[in-house]
């Protein structure tokens, strides 16, 4: 094992870290500051997706949420939401037999009552053959939305109240926790964001109440194992008091 992966190891076992969310941002400019196609930094954003995803494993990180695209990316120019669903059926379907080789759990967060039966499919798919995998639990939220999802919550509650199923003097955080799409995952510990913006743009509002922000400049593309090691480095340095 590499020095660098070493080091990783250390700092996930010290600070006993189990939960990392990544805005992945950067790619279209990424594409842009080397005068190619926006296509080209998505496909190059799957690639340092990729790499994450297996260094985390090693590090034995346990849960890892990348947020993938949201509920308003589909106001985006047709040609790139079309090209990003193709991406995506394409990138699933080709990953699946390695997430299962390497023990990984596969889960999508997010609304699908909008999405086309032939990617919903897919995405069933992966999550049927990768529910056994346990060493890594891996989130990929793909049209979601904070705000949809607490809003789903409230539905839920309200409902099972209306039912006579809840009475409402016993809501709780919990109560709320258990009806998000994230239920039975740990609140993330560390929320990385590439491309250098400083905003988590409805990106688990609930679940990132008291997680540590790190922001880079670097955009996803370029996010590899030595920006991950900075980001470890700096979360390294953090004293947690959870509003105490």
């Amino acid at each position: 094992m590499s020095d660098l992966n070493n080091e990783i190891n250390n700092i996930v076992k010290n600070t006993q870290l189990k939960h990392i969310a990544i805005i992945m941002d950067g790619n279209r400019r990424w594409a842009k500051s080397k005068n190619l196609p926006s296509a080209m930094g998505h496909k190059k954003g799957v690639d340092s997706l990729r790499n994450i995803v297996e260094t985390c494993k090693k590090s034995g990180i346990k849960y890892l949420t990348f947020y993938a695209f949201s509920t308003e990316n589909w106001n985006r120019a047709k040609e790139e939401v079309n090209f990003l669903m193709e991406l995506l059926s394409a990138t699933i379907k080709s990953e699946i037999p390695l997430f299962i080789k390497n023990d990984i759990k596969l889960t999508f967060i997010g609304n699908r009552g909008n999405l086309k039966p032939e990617l919903l499919k897919i995405l069933e798919y992966a999550e049927r053959e990768t529910e056994r995998c346990s060493s890594l639990n891996l989130q990929i939220a793909f049209n979601y939305g904070a705000r949809l999802e607490i809003t789903d919550a409230v539905k839920k509650i309200a409902k099972a109240v209306y039912e006579n199923k809840l009475n409402i003097e016993n809501i709780t955080e919990e109560t709320i926790s258990n009806n998000l799409y994230t239920k039975n995952i740990p609140d993330p510990d560390l929320l990385i964001r590439t491309g250098g913006e400083k905003r988590i743009s409805n990106f688990l509002l609930w679940q990132c109440a008291y997680s540590e922000i790190y922001v880079t400049d670097v955009f996803w593309p370029d996010f590899n194992d030595n920006e991950l090691l900075k980001a470890l480095e700096n979360f390294n340095t953090r004293q947690r008091r959870y509003g105490k």
